[in-house]
């Protein structure tokens, strides 16, 4: 039987649950109506707040952006209790101020991607969800603080641009997108942050920026981009360490009532 006590969810590269940060792993196979989760969940503690990690990728970095099981990863962190979702994911940089190895705590998405399975309400009951302020204001406004606090480069805003993938835009979709108001681009954003909403779990999405998309003229090699990653994901440990324990218990943002109007 599956307890339903865990706090938060990670979904993201597998570097977090290292044991020095998250403690007693243990790894959980959940069922969902949707099929396998990208991999086992990893469920653990970090001092008193219990924690659910899921490798979006797999733990392989096997499964491609566009066949990411984004319904069964979620639907599986909802049963386990998960109220609160922490989404890191590596994205390229659509303006000249927002650097590689610096965060954006984006507040807006732009949606580019095609088929993919992004509702829970397939029919039986219809579900108008609103995505006006996609992200937990809550959580941003704890994270934002948290940054500020380690002198972490991280802007609090941004618009992401979520492409299908798995290729990268051409140099006319790039500077369409800029052409836009987008700030980043990446492949895993959406529909993460949609399914959250649906089953009113606060989400977060910290983008971390590895190099510049190809609207600019700053080519970059794979070992500039790895050694990049490398840094982000130190500093999103980091960040993450000095935010746990800030998370209020009780949600007062209006992710928990989402639903509220929203089914028909």
């Amino acid at each position: 039987m599956i307890e339903k006590d865990t706090e938060i969810g990670i979904i993201g590269g597998t570097g977090i649950y290292d044991p020095t940060i998250i403690r007693d792993v243990k790894e959980i196979k959940v069922y969902t109506p949707f099929g396998r989760t990208s991999d086992l969940v990893s469920v653990g503690y970090y001092k008193d707040v219990k924690v659910a990690f899921i490798p979006r990728h797999g733990r392989k970095h096997q499964i491609p952006p566009h066949r990411i099981p984004s319904r069964a990863n979620i639907w599986a962190l909802k049963e386990l209790g998960v109220k609160r979702i922490i989404a890191p994911g590596a994205v390229g940089s659509l303006r000249d101020k927002y650097g590689p190895g610096e965060f954006v705590l984006v507040d807006q998405f732009i949606d580019m991607t095609k088929w993919r399975d992004d509702t829970f309400y397939e029919g039986g009951q219809v579900c108008h969800v609103s995505a006006a302020d996609p992200f937990c204001p809550e959580l941003r406004e704890i994270f934002i603080k948290s940054a500020e606090e380690l002198r972490m480069p991280c802007y609090e805003r941004g618009t992401y641009v979520c492409i299908q993938g798995p290729r990268f835009s051409t140099r006319a979709e790039s500077n369409l997108f800029r052409s836009w108001g987008a700030d980043v681009i990446g492949m895993t954003l959406y529909p993460e942050v949609v399914l959250a909403r649906e089953m009113e779990i606060c989400y977060i999405s910290i983008a971390m920026i590895t190099d510049y998309d190809v609207w600019a003229e700053k080519p970059v090699s794979t070992e500039e981009v790895i050694k990049t990653m490398e840094k982000n994901v130190d500093n999103f440990k980091k960040l993450v360490v000095n935010t746990l324990l800030k998370i209020p218990g009780e949600r007062r943002c209006p992710c928990r009532n989402a639903l509220k109007d929203s089914l028909l």
